[in-house]
C-alpha cells in the first residue's frame, strides 16, 4: 500500500503512514546511536592486542566526535538541498565501511580510520531524521514522533556494548564482534529501502517548495543570524556535557563518594537511561498539549538537577544514592520532546535540515569537549564535583532554553496585525 501523504488519505491510512515513518525513522536513529558505541565496549581487547594506552583509545572517541560534529553542521545544507532519504543510505554504507576497517585493524591507524568512518556515517543522523519526521507525520503525532526518536537513541546506546561483548565472548574473538555489527549496517539499510516511501521527505507538506513568486529567495546561510539558533545551539551543548558526565564518569565518582562496589555503581548508567526512556515517553504526550515548551523544559531539567545535587551531597545511604542519580535521566528524558518540538519552532521554513544540523552539532562537541573536563575534575579527587558540574550544566541548558522560548513569543507577538 502506498503510505505517501501526496493524497489526502483517511484518518487510518494517516495514522499507518505516520506509524511507519516514525518506527523506521526510530531504528535508523537507534543504529547512529549503536555505532556511537562500535569502539568503546572493545577497548579492553584493544589494549591487549595493540598494547594502546587510554590515551590513545580516547582520542579515538574524540574523533569520532569532532568529524561528527562538523560533519553534522555541513550535512544540513545537503539535506536541504538533495532530501534526508539517499542521505541516511550514505550513513548507513559508512557504517558498514567502518566495521570493515575495525575488523580489519592492525593497530591504530586501523581503528582510527574506523573512529572516523562512523563519525562520518553519524553526521547526517538528526538534520536527515528530523526534516523527515517534520515532513511527513501529522501534527498531532509529531511529539510523539520526537519521544520515540529520543528513546530509540538511548536503547541504542544501551544494547551495544551487550551486542558487541556478546560476541566477542561467545566467539572468543574480537574481531567477530564486527562482522556482527556490519551485519546490523546492512540489515537496516535493507529496511530503509523496504520502506523508502515511508521515508521519502519530498513527499511532504513544504518539502523542497520553491520561493513564492515575488519572494526574496534568502542566502543559505541566513538562518545563522538567528539568535535561537544559537540558543538552541547551547542548550544542546550545555546538557551534552551533563550528560557526557554521566556516562563517562558516574560509576567511579558513586564509587569513591559512598564506597560503592563498581560492579553495583555500574548499573547506574543503564539506570539512568533507561529512567531517560521513560522520561521520553510521558514528554510526547506532554508535548501535544503544552503551549510554553521552555516552561516544560526548565521544570524537568531542574528536576534532574535538583537529583543531582543531591547525589553530590555524599550524605545518602549508598544504595539510595545510586537510585536518585538513575531517577534524574527521567527528568532530562521528559524534556527531550519539548526540546524537539522547540527547535521545530524557531526553525524557518525550508531551513529544517540545516537549523537541526548547526543546532546538534553542539550535541557532538558537548560530548568531545566535556569528557576530558570532567575526568580532569575525577582525576583531582573531587568526585562531586562530577554530580554537581552536571548539575550546573542543566541549569545554564535551561537558561538557553528559556531565552529560545522567550525569543519565540516576541516573534509570535510581533507577527500579530495591531
Amino acid at each position: 500500500m502506498d503510505t505517501t501523504l501526496a493524497a489526502t488519505p483517511g484518518a487510518a491510512s494517516r495514522r499507518r503512514s505516520d506509524i511507519t515513518t516514525i518506527s523506521t525513522i526510530g531504528v535508523a536513529h537507534g543504529t547512529s546511536h549503536f555505532f556511537h558505541m562500535l569502539l568503546p565496549p572493545l577497548f579492553p581487547a584493544f589494549i591487549q592486542a595493540f598494547g594502546l594506552s587510554y590515551s590513545e583509545l580516547g582520542l579515538l572517541v574524540t574523533t569520532f566526535f569532532v568529524i561528527s560534529g562538523t560533519g553534522q553542521a555541513l550535512s544540513g545544507f545537503v539535506v536541504d538541498r538533495i532530501g534526508a532519504r539517499p542521505v541516511l543510505f550514505v550513513a548507513m554504507a559508512s557504517f558498514f565501511l567502518a566495521s570493515v576497517a575495525a575488523g580489519l585493524a592492525q593497530g591504530f591507524g586501523g581503528l582510527m580510520l574506523a573512529a572516523a568512518l562512523a563519525g562520518v556515517g553519524n553526521a547526517p543522523f538528526h538534520p536527515a531524521d528530523f526534516t523527515i519526521l517534520n515532513k511527513r507525520v501529522s501534527q498531532p503525532r509529531l511529539g510523539h514522533a520526537f519521544s520515540v526518536h529520543g528513546i530509540s537513541g538511548n536503547l541504542g546506546w544501551a544494547f551495544a556494548p551487550v551486542f558487541s561483548i556478546g560476541i566477542a565472548e561467545a566467539t572468543g574473538n574480537w574481531r567477530f564482534a564486527y562482522v556482527g555489527t556490519a551485519l546490523v549496517a546492512l540489515a537496516v539499510m535493507a529496511l530503509l529501502f523496504w520502506q523508502r516511501s515511508a521515508i521519502d521527505d519530498r513527499q511532504g507538506s513544504w518539502g523542497h517548495a520553491k520561493p513564492a513568486a515575488g519572494a526574496k529567495a534568502e542566502h543559505p546561510m541566513a538562518f545563522l543570524k538567528l539568535p535561537s539558533v544559537w540558543l538552541c545551539f547551547s542548550f544542546f551543548f550545555w546538557t551534552t556535557a551533563a550528560l557526557s558526565a554521566i556516562q563517562s564518569f558516574a560509576s567511579p565518582a558513586l564509587h569513591q563518594i559512598y564506597d560503592l562496589p563498581l560492579a553495583q555503581t555500574a548499573y547506574v548508567v543503564t539506570g539512568y537511561m533507561l529512567a531517560g526512556a521513560a522520561g521520553m515517553v510521558c514528554g510526547g504526550f506532554l508535548v501535544a498539549r503544552a503551549e510554553r515548551l521552555e516552561r516544560v523544559i526548565a521544570c524537568a531539567m531542574a528536576f534532574a538537577a535538583g537529583m543531582l545535587l543531591l547525589t553530590a551531597t555524599g550524605s545518602l545511604p549508598g544504595g539510595l544514592a545510586a537510585v536518585i542519580a538513575s531517577l534524574a535521566g527521567f527528568g532530562t528524558g521528559l524534556a527531550g520532546p519539548s526540546r524537539d518540538m522547540l527547535i521545530k519552532r524557531a526553525a524557518p521554513p525550508g531551513a529544517t535540515g540545516r537549523v537541526y544540523g548547526t543546532v546538534y552539532s553542539g550535541l557532538d562537541i558537548g560530548f568531545a569537549l566535556a569528557a576530558p573536563v570532567f575526568g580532569a575534575i575525577l582525576d583531582h579527587g573531587m568526585p562531586r564535583g562530577v554530580f554537581a558540574g552536571s548539575a550546573a550544566a542543566l541549569v545554564l541548558g535551561v537558561a538557553s532554553a528559556g531565552l529560545v522560548g522567550l525569543g519565540l513569543s516576541r516573534r509570535s507577538a510581533a507577527a500579530v496585525p495591531a
